[in-house]
């Protein structure tokens, strides 16, 4: 199985590092922004770099649209596993339009209300995992299997 690693730098990055266990037994490949943290990457793992997505920001998901289908088209992953933030967007939804399978796993400080990315993309995931178990009588769809970070 081919997994394609899908979150922007800070605490998302740290979550999906904390997912090791499991992406780590897989070819993978991944696909974040250029920051201190993420840098790391280079060292030991495939990694395609997209400019910063900040939340709310329409024009920088647009601009990424193309780089997305691109990474998307060449790669060819079975399974995308994102931790969010907004780029996270992007890969849902080019996801589903080439059918690959869309895994999203919401942040553990989303506590009562999904983010804007996981509101977005909650309907089109295949899986979707909160963190806190009370989300999951909000959003029938969720799935809780513990704490990533």
């Amino acid at each position: 199985m081919k997994l394609m690693l899908v979150c922007t730098s800070g605490g998302h990055f740290a979550t999906m590092k904390s997912l090791k266990s499991f992406w780590s037994l897989h070819e993978r490949v991944w696909v974040s922004d250029y920051k201190r943290d993420t840098e790391a990457l280079e060292k030991n793992e495939r990694v395609h770099w997209l400019p910063y997505q900040a939340p709310r920001d329409w024009l920088a998901l647009i601009l990424n649209l193309p780089q997305t289908f691109k990474i998307l088209r060449n790669e060819k992953p079975n399974v995308i596993l994102s931790t969010g933030a907004s780029i996270a967007v992007n890969f849902a939804f080019i996801a589903k339009l080439l059918g690959i399978k869309f895994i999203y796993i919401e942040s553990i400080s989303r506590a009562e209300e999904l983010s804007i990315s996981g509101k977005l993309i909650y309907s089109i995931c295949d899986e979707f995992y909160v963190q806190w178990p009370e989300l999951c009588k909000k959003y029938p769809k969720a799935i809780f299997k513990g704490y990533a970070s």
